[in-house]
């Protein structure tokens, strides 16, 4: 049940230092924010890796974000810091924030669709041996299963010293990669989860009084720990359900002659549903809506709810479905074989304006066009070659590494990736795609020259009167110089 947020007074609860355990894309982003929205508050991010560091005090940061390097440059130095001495932190700190890893199982129980735990763990067994006095506020930022705080205060009260008390909250983040720092500065909802006795009442007004600097308190929820955590799950696993709506309906559209993108229009017209996510694609990627799917999925089946499990489980059936799909059809168009044929994929991040490619549409369409033996020619504008080569020779898509250095290139422009190609992929929504110079493409490719939409961001029509082949997500075309096949 939600209940008032509670605001400390001074006397009470005063949060002076706050640190941040974890660099990555949650901890990094969110501990830039506060900051910069709370400027009598020191704010220090630690991390076990100094390469990562190192970079978040460089002047190329690990992370690409719009707007994120603007605010670490106005704060870093000042009430922003970035450090491996993690033990120093946690010993000073008011309020500490888990923020670490929690990748999907690849080993055991729970193999391919539990969290794995390990780094939240260690996380938590690191902040009972490093605290010698003082309440501590433990924010769970991860994103964990439902009674993972549970287990942090269970491994913190287990070596609790005299002298020390903790207080665990769970306070889930909603960030969307690539509009991270427009979603930290006028959230939607904030939510802190956390126990509802005196002292858990203390903790949670203590960090709802750090969010009041610029969130309305009225966008501040305040629960159960349990609810808080289940939220999270539940939100992704909501929107992600959307995309596979809608992209369930892709080969429905394709088949009749209908336009997917205007049934998307009429379906988002009605107030109950709404426009949001309803943009059909190759499919969803990133490091939130499969891992948390399969999560929720797992959680289920560990209480025994097979029914629901299946129920979230077909999301990502749809979702995998999709992209197996759009490589078959790539196949399909190019006369049933694409052994040697250059094939150029642009855009390999899961999303536009972010770096970030897990479960990117890219790299499973890639596997796919590899096993036959395809030749691509990879650009992206924010991706760097070694994590392009690194994904794709992971073992759960390429048993033989070999086989990539063979068949990949990476390439610094669209067209420098165009030249020679049979066709151009759009995997990634990236803006710059949208403005090439297709004319120019077209003279520097082989003919018949197609293009495949996957995100159904280009002009079609003007494609075609260039002379492309389209093939799009959705909807059917009429060609003049080949009328396309149902497929």
């Amino acid at each position: 049940m939600i209940s008032p947020v509670f605001t400390p007074t001074c006397a009470e609860m005063t949060i002076k230092k706050v640190c941040c355990l974890g660099a990555g894309y949650v901890g990094g982003p969110t501990c830039s924010i506060m900051a910069y929205k709370c400027p009598d508050i020191q704010v220090i991010v630690v991390d076990k890796s100094k390469q990562r560091i190192d970079e978040w005090n460089s002047d190329v940061l690990p992370i690409y974000e719009p707007g994120l390097d603007e605010v670490v440059k106005q704060c870093r130095g000042k009430n922003l810091h970035f450090s491996t001495e993690i033990e120093t932190a946690i010993k000073e700190a008011d309020l500490i924030f888990i923020s670490v890893n929690t990748p999907t199982k690849t080993f055991g129980y729970g193999k391919g669709k539990a969290a794995d735990l390990k780094y939240v763990e260690l996380a938590a067994r690191d902040i009972v041996e490093t605290v010698e006095s003082g309440f501590k506020i433990v924010v769970e930022k991860s994103t964990v299963p439902v009674k993972a705080a549970e287990s942090i205060s269970t491994i913190l009260h287990s070596k609790q010293k005299a002298g020390v008390e903790f207080q665990v909250l769970s306070n889930p983040e909603f960030l969307a990669e690539g509009s991270a720092i427009t979603d930290l500065l006028h959230a939607e909802r904030v939510l802190i989860g956390g126990e509802q006795s005196p002292k858990g009442k203390l903790a949670i007004g203590a960090l709802s009084w750090i969010y009041q600097h610029w969130i309305p308190e009225e966008k501040i929820l305040t629960m159960d720990t349990w609810s808080s955590e289940l939220s999270k799950l539940a939100a992704n696993a909501f929107l992600a359900q959307r995309i596979s709506s809608i992209n369930a309906l892709t080969p429905l559209c394709e088949e009749t002659g209908a336009d997917v993108s205007e049934v998307a229009k009429a379906i988002g017209k009605d107030s109950r549903i709404g426009s949001k996510f309803l943009q059909a694609s190759v499919g969803f990627g990133g490091s939130c809506f499969q891992k948390d799917i399969l999560n929720l999925v797992y959680i289920c089946e560990s209480l025994g709810l097979q029914e629901v499990a299946a129920y979230w489980n077909s999301v990502i059936v749809i979702n995998d479905y999709q992209k197996r799909r759009f490589s078959l059809r790539i196949v399909h168009r190019l006369f049933n074989t694409v052994t040697d044929k250059r094939i150029s994929i642009l855009g390999f991040a899961f999303k536009k304006n972010t770096g970030d490619t897990r479960e990117s549409a890219a790299i499973h369409l890639s596997k796919h066009l590899m096993d036959e033996n395809a030749k691509l020619a990879i650009y992206d504008p924010k991706v760097d070659k070694q994590q392009i080569l690194d994904d794709l020779s992971h073992p759960y898509i390429s048993e033989d590494p070999s086989r990539v250095a063979r068949l990949v290139t990476i390439h610094q422009s669209a067209y420098e990736a165009g030249q020679g190609s049979h066709a151009l992929v759009i995997c990634t929504e990236w803006d710059e795609f949208v403005k090439l110079d297709f004319r120019r493409m077209y003279e520097i490719m082989e003919k018949p020259a197609f293009v495949f939409d996957g995100r159904k961001i280009l002009d079609h029509e003007a494609l075609i009167s260039i002379g492309f082949e389209v093939e799009t997500i959705g909807k059917r075309f009429n060609q003049s110089a080949n009328r396309l096949d149902d497929f």
